[in-house]
């Protein structure tokens, strides 16, 4: 069996009279990235911020690596590296100056506080800037020294708080590497919005809604949670409307343009047996088929009922 990084048990939190989370559970697994999806005001900054030591939960237990943070906190924080929305930098510090402190405040043995300075930032490539300002940084390069200062100490499981917000398109593809080459070696939980940043980094998603848990698994399984009703379908001899609707299982044939159309239909996989049989017979020559998926925005809907 994997070994259980973090479980999250029994949880609930309220602010005053409030509750912004109601009973959740859940385990993160070793290694690998995991998305965190809520939308705003769901209670998924509250969950992130209960499981990185920042907040002591109104019920339940977190556990790191099987401590309990609210009865360690200090051993359980060991184990733990955050980067919150806004990264905690001191700008008026160069990199070096800022990672040598953020060493210390984790207990690193002094002697070896420049060996861990200098490996991660080689880790983070932020090396030839050692001796800069950070507030003379671009903003995806003090981004990389927020992470740096979140795996400075080899935690096991690294929450990164969303981690490419306010970066162009360039510098969001090398935080994305970052963080794959990060959860080589550890547990990362990526919290955002952005549904195409999930897609293209994480492997498990776990989502939050109106304070409890309504997703836990992979990100295919996510792709996947509405069923495909439609296959679309690209033919190089045009058949016409009424002949596609003559396939056993077609419910409806939408034309796409050119020889391009959707059909829908009650069951995937004989839908799309018929149809390339019956093309061959036809002589229609299938040139392209596939099976639609909802977006993930239209998944994420339905979980979050909106």
């Amino acid at each position: 069996m994997e070994e259980v990084i973090v479980k999250v048990e029994n949880l609930s939190h309220r602010y005053s009279v409030q509750w912004a989370v109601r009973d959740i559970n859940f385990e993160i697994l070793k290694n690998g990235i995991y998305g965190l999806l809520g939308s705003n005001g769901a209670g998924k900054s509250t969950t992130m911020n209960i499981m990185c030591g920042v907040l002591k939960p109104t019920r339940g237990n977190v556990f790191i690596k099987g401590i309990n943070t609210r009865e360690n906190p200090v051993e359980a924080k060991r184990h733990i590296g955050f980067l919150p929305q806004q990264p905690p930098l001191h700008v008026d510090l160069t990199v070096e100056e800022y990672l040598e402190y953020c060493a210390s405040l984790r207990h690193i043995p002094g002697k070896q506080i420049h060996k861990a300075v200098i490996e991660v930032m080689g880790k983070c490539g932020i090396s030839h800037f050692q001796k800069r300002l950070i507030r003379n940084l671009s903003g995806g390069y003090q981004q990389r020294v927020g992470i740096a200062q979140a795996i400075i100490h080899k935690p096991d499981f690294v929450v990164l708080d969303e981690p490419t917000n306010g970066l162009d398109p360039n510098q969001i593809m090398e935080i994305r590497h970052l963080v794959k080459e990060i959860a080589e070696e550890r547990t990362v939980v990526l919290s955002t919005h952005i549904l195409s940043e999930v897609q293209a980094t994480c492997k498990y998603i776990r989502m939050i809604e109106q304070g409890s848990l309504v997703f836990s698994g992979t990100v295919e399984e996510f792709d996947n949670y509405i069923t495909p009703s439609s296959v679309c379908v690209s033919l190089i001899t045009r058949p016409s409307v009424e002949e596609l609707r003559t396939i056993p299982g077609v419910l409806q044939v939408e034309e796409l343009g050119g020889t391009r159309f959707r059909l829908h239909f009650v069951n995937a996989q004989e839908m799309m047996e018929k149809v390339v049989e019956i093309s061959m017979t036809r002589d229609w020559r299938l040139n392209e088929i596939y099976l639609e998926k909802s977006s993930l925005d239209t998944i994420f809907a339905k979980l979050s009922k909106k």
